[in-house]
């Protein structure tokens, strides 16, 4: 990473305050872009992301619902912005959710400008509301505080190219930064199962160029960009911070407020779901031929955890490495279900039981809850899991060489070769890989064999001996022949 790598990026700006104190009209009259018409009840009930330009700087508005019921996704809404906005009604003044917007912006210690808004009411009295706001604690530039605050109309347009101004200067004072070089990231600002697109996502790109074609993940989901587009739906192949985009192709809706992140192949992708979800990353083999044997582990209380995550690591196998990749107390729920789905992991129950919904989900699913009221019968459980991942596993073994002296008969897919074992022995209906110049050129298998023109059972180290051959590639003279078998893997795991 170098200076030249570190640029100014834009300013994201949340709009917060009261029901039907103008917050998307105000936007409407920013960016000129219709919204209030399209949303239920003329109420904004999911966050939303818009980009516009002033002055040939960019600026990305986020706009959060008012209504009282929706706190949660505008306390979200305020730790993704840089700079907030608090819309008031000048003929309203501040109300309970225009507090709580006061309160989120200021946990979230983002620098805020007061909008006082709907000048063109014929009740307005700007001067009202900044005493109001003095009153919790929001002193303006006016009164001698540190507040900027902006009079506007969304109908009249007054005072819009004002606060505009007002935000780049913040933004300047701010110095907002990104590291464009880096792998792209950022935050799911929402998301919704498209009838014919799928699974829909508006993401805020926070640091890194985001390209169409990238494969990305959060904390539920992850997939490879299909189509993206802009705020108007114009079709673009990248998104650099603070842009915000929609884009499909994820494998499953992700959720609101999830951090997204860029992943080289759709293996680490998946393995991202796990590793964010319950803030822990997956373990993966440090040793060549290692596995893993994901767990989820919930139990009865802490110690429960403690002495079963000590005896797993006492383990003695070193083929098959248990991950607990999520623990806690309580009961098995959801939750867990469809994390052992996605993640390929074992749920177990340390004397805790799943609920009603989690029961029904994993009956849905097919995953399999092991349930134990002694740590003993747990590990018994885990060995047998592990001797399962060992024998489940097909390794090759190779039986022996040849040396191919001559090709007597070559048919499209078949033909008959003959040549000495060098090493080892050869059997009828093995595969074989043909080996010239030290390079393997093609793969088939031995349909019979044959010495002094007889079936035989076995070519021998040493002995010169015919195959008949069957593949697509073909032999030559002076090719090696390996001859192997592919079974499944008996071991003990002690």
């Amino acid at each position: 990473m170098t200076d030249s790598n570190i640029k100014t990026r834009p300013p994201v700006v949340v709009i917060m305050g009261h029901i039907d104190h103008g917050k998307s009209s105000l936007l409407e009259s920013i960016k000129n872009f219709k919204i209030t018409s399209k949303e239920s009840g003329g109420i904004t009930q999911h966050v939303g992301a818009y980009e516009i330009e002033q002055g040939g700087k960019k600026i990305t508005f986020i706009d959060t619902p008012g209504h009282e019921a929706f706190s949660a996704i505008r306390s979200r809404g305020a730790k993704l912005a840089d700079i907030a906005i608090l819309v008031i009604a000048a003929d309203e003044g501040v109300k309970p959710q225009t507090i709580e917007a006061i309160q989120c912006i200021q946990n979230a210690q983002l620098p805020m400008i007061v909008a006082i808004n709907k000048m063109d009411k014929p009740g307005a009295n700007p001067s009202k509301v900044k005493n109001e706001l003095m009153k919790n604690n929001i002193l303006v530039e006016e009164f001698g505080g540190k507040i900027p605050s902006v009079e506007t109309s969304a109908k009249t347009k007054k005072g819009i190219d004002d606060l505009l101004e007002v935000i780049l200067l913040t933004a300047e004072v701010e110095d907002l930064k990104a590291d464009y070089s880096i792998s792209a990231k950022g935050v799911v600002l929402e998301a919704h199962l498209d009838s014919q697109k799928g699974p829909t996502a508006t993401l805020l790109v926070k640091e890194g160029i985001l390209r169409l074609q990238d494969i990305i993940a959060t904390h539920s989901t992850y997939g490879k960009i299909k189509a993206m587009q802009d705020f108007v739906g114009n079709r673009i192949t990248e998104a650099e911070p603070s842009k915000p985009v929609a884009i499909t192709g994820l494998n499953d809706v992700p959720k609101t407020g999830e951090e997204f992140v860029f992943c080289f192949d759709m293996e680490t992708a998946q393995s991202n779901i796990l590793a964010k979800e319950i803030c822990r990353p997956i373990v993966k083999a440090q040793i060549e031929g290692q596995k893993i044997l994901n767990l989820i582990i919930k139990a009865d209380v802490l110690g429960s955890l403690e002495a079963i995550e000590m005896i797993l690591k006492s383990l003695p196998n070193k083929e098959v490495k248990p991950v607990i990749v999520k623990q806690s107390v309580g009961e098995i729920n959801e939750d867990d279900i469809l994390m052992a789905l996605t993640g390929q992991a074992k749920i177990f129950g340390f004397r805790v039981k799943p609920n009603a919904q989690a029961a029904k989900l994993a009956d849905q699913k097919k995953v399999e809850i092991f349930n134990f009221d002694v740590i003993y019968d747990l590990l018994e459980k885990v060995n047998a899991l592990i001797k399962e991942i060992l024998e489940s596993e097909t390794v090759r073994r190779d039986l022996g060489r040849l040396k191919v002296l001559v090709v007597f008969k070559t048919d499209p897919n078949r033909q008959i070769v003959g040549g000495r074992v060098i090493e080892g022995e050869f059997l009828p209906k093995v595969k074989i890989d043909i080996i010239r110049e030290e390079k393997k050129t093609g793969s088939g298998r031995i349909i019979g064999l044959q010495k002094d023109k007889k079936e035989i059972e076995k070519g021998r180290q040493g002995e010169e001996i015919g195959i008949l051959y069957e593949g697509s590639a073909k032999i030559k003279e002076a090719d090696v022949l390996i001859a192997f078998v592919e079974e499944k893997r008996k071991m003990d795991i002690q």
